[in-house]
């Protein structure tokens, strides 16, 4: 398998987080981000990708997948041990809807692309970017943080072992404290990044700060 990546990207570190616990791997083909120049936004790129994101995961049968949750499920269903999705239908519901809020909801709002279409037609500068990126991460975290509270059961998200919600959870808590969050204003999200830091599929595939 080849994956598209870069190494600053959530949504990147999420497919990375389940290479891991599932004992797989794949070549890296780094694909840059950022800036009105970066490869991701370039045709060359965008024949592989049509929506110029990352990551990518080109299968070992040539078929390329795209978008992190699509390509998360694919893993689990490849390799089946240990399972991302939970046993019941509810609680697998439930850890989508985690996943989901954070990357259909937070994340979609934060990526480069975003910050550069403000700064074009809003004339948004970086502290007027970052105050936006604050805005809907504390926002989404706070729902997230409601949503995890209100049927928690286990050590993780949803359940005794860590799942899907808990591979979309992760990259986006290491962004929100590098945008400066306290990630204890959410006690079960900072209970739960506790313990994912000590599992080294997290801990090494968490996202790298912008430099």
């Amino acid at each position: 398998m080849k994956l598209y990546q870069n190494e600053i990207s959530s949504a990147t570190s999420r497919v990375r987080i389940a290479l891991a616990l599932k004992g797989l791997t794949a070549e890296a083909l780094p694909v840059t981000i950022l800036g009105e120049d970066s490869e991701s936004r370039q045709a060359g790129y965008r024949s592989v990708n049509p929506q110029g994101l990352v990551p990518a995961l080109l299968t070992d049968s040539g078929v390329l997948l795209t978008q992190s949750l699509a390509i998360v499920e694919y893993l689990d269903e490849l390799q089946p041990e240990p399972q991302l999705l939970p046993d019941t239908a509810e609680d697998r519901a439930q850890a989508r809807s985690i996943a989901l809020a954070i990357a259909a909801e937070i994340h979609a709002l934060l990526p480069p692309r975003i910050g550069l279409h403000l700064g074009k037609v809003f004339q948004a500068d970086a502290d007027a970017v970052t105050a936006w990126n604050r805005h809907w991460v504390g926002e989404g975290m706070a729902a997230v943080e409601t949503m995890i509270a209100g049927r928690r059961q286990g050590a993780f998200a949803v359940g005794d072992r860590p799942s899907i919600a808990d591979i979309f959870l992760f990259p986006q808590s290491i962004g929100a404290r590098r945008l400066g969050f306290d990630l204890t204003r959410w006690p079960n999200i900072a209970e739960i990044v506790a313990r994912l830091e000590a599992i080294p599929a997290f801990r090494d595939n968490a996202p790298a700060p912008r430099r």
